[in-house]
């Protein structure tokens, strides 16, 4: 199909530097990332999410940006049909097009970013510039984690928590994908139908590279695209009042490291941020597996930094909704935004853009002796590379040329690693085993 649609909120007047940015085809140029994203949005609901089999199916799109009369135009040519009704493009995903225009340039013409504090300013300008802020907004913005290949009773478990969440005016924040995501969202509409609550958010936060893979799903209403995965970890745990982990793969331990890895830093230790584990009876061994490798590796302090609450659905809900009531007085009482954290400290190591490379992966350090922070730190970026290599196209490039990444370490740590993701594997939570590809990591013991 084609179209072509006059641009509106957010990127509705840009200027020639911009426009250049977007139509550089070159390696300094944005075009590429730009079509990545737009064809991924544009697909949402299409009949595959792989990245490589989306771009060889779409080779022929192509998008443009024109100077007219009134405004910008985004010009489309041999879009997916699936993004069409009767010939016109639906409301929902024209807006998501706007975000992703919008967002990748954005980042591109302020900078350096490379200190920590002018990291997180660039996060907050981001979100600032998307129109995510509302002073007046209530301290209700909860984030939910999990996976995108979740089975039918997972699935179903986290609309019913979210349905729980709606009923208590509760709002969504998720990475915007499948699954997990998709079903707390999709659960909260529908508490939110029955409690006639009008303008509800369901935000998401996507990077360029994950996007790509995993298209949107429809229900989001407020997209935002960071420049890379540090970035849109920290616009989660600083715009949201609280956060639910369901059951995952490699992602969702990856968010769940970056979160512990903060909250274990001396700085937070007083700073409430209610985080709750929770996923139906099926899934008591999975968070069984989890909780041994949070304890054996970062230590029972770690544990102590989450509820654990199995099949019940109305007690996440309110125990949620107990943990945001804290998190308001805190800021109240400390004159803190109820918006943005910026109470939260968050050191470098979680907020520099890991590049996982052969030779970079190789390279992580994780050992015992080390602070407890800085292991977690560390634990992330692996887990980064194994999404990276499952899902992100730069990633199984790099895999299909230079072989599986290997990650050393102590011997300890490594077993309870090598034992985490075998789990992950048998039930179908990551790419590999279900797809028959390439292995993505080899573990690695280091003596």
């Amino acid at each position: 199909m084609d179209a072509t649609i006059t641009l509106g909120r957010g990127p509705e007047f840009l200027f020639k530097q911009e426009i250049n940015l977007l139509t550089d085809k070159s390696e300094a140029g944005l075009y590429h990332r730009f079509w990545n994203c737009a064809l991924a949005v544009l697909n949402c609901g299409g009949p595959t999410a792989d990245t490589l089999e989306l771009q060889k199916r779409h080779k022929d799109f192509q998008i443009e940006i024109k100077q007219g009369a009134r405004g910008n135009l985004l010009i489309l040519r041999n879009a997916p049909e699936t993004a069409f009704v009767d010939g016109d493009i639906i409301s929902g995903l024209q807006e998501m097009l706007f975000a992703v225009l919008r967002d990748t340039f954005y980042p591109y013409l302020y900078g350096p970013f490379e200190s920590s504090e002018q990291i997180t300013n660039l996060v907050f300008r981001m979100l600032r510039n998307a129109e995510i802020f509302d002073s007046n907004t209530e301290t209700n913005l909860v984030v939910c984690w999990g996976g995108h290949r979740i089975n039918r009773n997972e699935y179903q478990y986290t609309k019913e928590v979210g349905h729980q969440l709606g009923l208590r005016n509760l709002d969504i924040c998720t990475g915007c994908g499948e699954g997990a995501m998709k079903g707390s969202m999709k659960g909260a509409t529908i508490g939110h139908a029955k409690q006639r609550r009008r303008g509800a958010r369901y935000v998401g936060i996507s990077e360029p590279q994950i996007i790509a893979a995993e298209s949107p799903n429809p229900i989001v209403n407020d997209l935002l695209i960071m420049p890379d995965i540090e970035k849109r970890l920290e616009a989660f745990v600083r715009l949201g009042h609280g956060i639910i982990v369901f059951p995952g793969g490699a992602g969702t331990a990856e968010e769940i490291l970056y979160l512990l890895g903060i909250l274990l830093h001396p700085e937070n230790e007083d700073l409430p941020l209610p985080l709750i584990f929770t996923g139906p009876e099926s899934c008591r061994p999975y968070f069984a597996q989890v909780d041994r490798f949070i304890s054996t590796t970062l230590g029972t302090d770690a544990c102590r930094k989450y509820k654990l609450i199995i099949d019940n659905p109305i007690m996440v809900a309110q125990e949620m909704k107990l943990g945001l009531q804290a998190v308001h007085k805190f800021r109240e009482s400390s004159q803190l935004p109820q918006y943005f954290n910026w109470g939260l400290h968050i050191q470098e190591e979680f907020q520099h853009a890991f590049e996982p490379t052969h030779q970079n992966m190789k390279k992580l350090k994780i050992h015992q002796d080390q602070p407890r922070h800085i292991l977690a730190a560390n634990l992330r970026k692996a887990f980064s590379g194994i999404v990276c290599g499952n899902v992100k196209e730069s990633g199984r490039i790099a895999i299909a040329q230079g072989g599986p990444y290997e990650i050393y370490g102590d011997p300890e740590i490594m077993h309870h690693l090598d034992e985490l993701l075998e789990e992950f594997q048998n039930q179908g939570r990551m790419r590999p085993l279900e797809s028959k590809g390439p292995d993505t990591y080899r573990l690695m013991k280091k003596e």
